[in-house]
């Protein structure tokens, strides 16, 4: 093989790369003298993650499966969920093919196989799936061709008593190697557990470093922890340091393959959810949905460079923006968790922080913890800052009571078209367009599907303006505690750029 045909190999894998999870079909030839722009294509796999949901025996977990419809996507394809299997990182080829015999064999004895945890069936329409008790595993997901584009799987748990009790609610997650969870707590009433899953056919290799108020908190039992193929691992925070840390950041970085990353975040009396992580570091940031009726709101923050960061700390309210008294600014130091309890800064109406940088732009990650509720009666969500929407984002497991969809426009206003699906049961979609003043949030009147039955999804869609930013909140009132749960919506990355390119044989010639 010569030079040329490598670097033409190595270029075909840099494309792969830079497009992710999009395959390309042979390009026609462009006319002579002619340069197309960049197409955006429908990506054409996607594989999601959701972590084990809960250690408790109370616990009743629901999975809701929604792909919207995309043009030009085709009529093939197929997504499912499975339990994350048990195979070792050591198992070597000849080992493997053993086992898969073994289980050939043992399917043909029971007469059926494994079945798929949820298998939807058409684009446009959630479909449902159940779990009880603690031994529910992660589970490993991939939607290709028509299912792949904008694939969003909610997994809910509800906990009636216990450590964590209220409900806990993520979306699943792509797989990458760095995530940031500014929140996170090592104090003597938090049970917290940072899960890892592998969705690879090779082991994992990954490293948590904690941050407190005062840096980096040494400790090596964090490193090179090891998740086996299309397993789950979690890990409690606790057993890291020696001493109770209040606020912590988390950051989990991959030495090898890939992970789904999340914090399950547990209180002996305020509940729990999960903290999924801040959108990458960057100079402004934006934490959308923060309930109305929350009775304490606190901000952490966490600098990952080596400068100090002044964050200007604004809340968009239904009129306007507005600063928070006595909250004017937070002053984060470099490698450093700052962290500041803002009350009830809503003060009954819908509310996002903003943050800005007060000079220089230095790079944050930054999360929330939202609790509602008073006395013994109190439950815990978590928000982190996300992404803007872009072109489209979706929440799945939607009721037809107990959902809120907050829509911020940090920026310049915006008109936002919202759909929501049809029901996982029944009924027909239907959907509204929203206009979003600058500087505020609004808390938008649902459509609801027509003869709803089950659950449904709600995409949203920008339509015109500047970057919108969004948050579902999914509540269940249970013996008096008003359990919620808040998912951030960033873009669904349900599409994909791909440059036009002219075939040119003649550089696989030999010279």
């Amino acid at each position: 093989m010569n030079r040329t045909t490598v670097s033409l190999i190595a270029g075909v894998a840099a494309l792969a790369a830079v497009t992710g999870f999009a395959s390309m079909s042979e390009p026609q030839a462009a006319e002579e003298g002619t340069a197309k722009a960049a197409a955006q294509l429908p990506v054409e796999r996607t594989s999601l993650l959701c972590p084990a949901p809960s250690t408790s025996d109370l616990a009743e977990t629901a999975y809701t499966s929604f792909t919207p419809v995309t043009k030009g996507t085709g009529t093939s394809g197929k997504a499912e969920l499975v339990a994350a299997g048990a195979q070792s990182a050591d198992e070597d080829e000849d080992e493997k093919q053993d086992r898969e015999q073994d289980d050939k064999k043992d399917g043909e004895k029971d007469g059926k196989k494994e079945k798929p945890v949820l298998t939807p069936k058409e684009p446009g329409k959630p479909v449902t799936g159940k779990a009880s008790g603690a031994e529910s595993p992660a589970l490993v997901g991939t939607a290709e061709g028509r299912f792949a584009p904008g694939w969003a799987v909610q997994q809910t748990t509800e906990v009636e008593a216990g450590t964590g009790r209220g409900l806990l609610g993520t979306s699943c997650s792509a797989p990458d190697t760095d995530f940031w969870f500014p929140g996170a707590s090592t104090a003597k009433e938090r049970t917290d557990y940072a899960h890892l899953t592998n969705p690879d056919d090779s082991a994992a290799v990954a490293d948590i470093e904690l941050y407190g108020k005062d840096g980096v908190l040494k400790s090596t039992v964090g490193e090179g922890i090891k998740i086996p193929p299309h397993s789950g691992e979690s890990v409690l925070l606790s057993t890291l340091i020696d001493e109770p840390e209040t606020n912590l950041t988390v950051h989990v970085t991959v030495r090898s393959g890939r992970v789904a990353a999340a914090v399950q975040a547990l209180d002996d009396t305020l509940g729990g959810d999960w903290l999924n992580a801040s959108a990458a570091p960057a100079g402004s940031l934006v934490l959308p949905g923060i309930p109305k009726d929350a009775t304490s709101v606190r901000l952490v923050a966490f600098a990952p460079g080596e400068a100090d960061a002044d964050l200007k700390v604004r809340l968009a309210s239904p009129t306007g923006t507005i600063t928070p008294a006595g909250h004017e600014t937070l002053h984060v130091k470099a490698g450093m968790t700052a962290a500041v309890d803002l009350g009830d800064v809503t003060r009954g109406e819908a509310g996002s922080l903003v943050l800005t940088p007060t000079g220089k732009s230095t790079p944050v990650v930054a999360a929330l913890r939202v609790v509602r509720g008073k006395g013994d009666s109190q439950e815990t969500a978590f928000i982190p800052a996300t992404a803007p929407v872009g072109a489209r984002a979706t929440a799945a497991d939607n009721r037809a009571k107990g959902s809120t969809l907050s829509l911020v426009a940090p920026g310049r206003g915006a008109k936002v078209k919202v759909t929501a699906s049809a029901g996982s049961d029944g009924g027909t979609a239907a959907s509204k367009t929203y206009t979003v003043k600058a500087g505020t949030t609004q808390n938008v009147d649902l459509p609801v599907p027509a003869g709803l039955k089950g659950t449904y999804a709600l995409t949203v869609e920008p339509l015109s303006g500047g970057p919108v930013h969004a948050s579902r909140m999914l509540e269940a009132a249970e013996g008096g505690v008003p359990m919620f749960t808040v998912q951030t919506l960033p873009d669904d990355r349900g599409t994909v750029r791909v440059p036009e390119a002219e075939q040119d044989l003649s550089v696989l010639q030999r010279k």
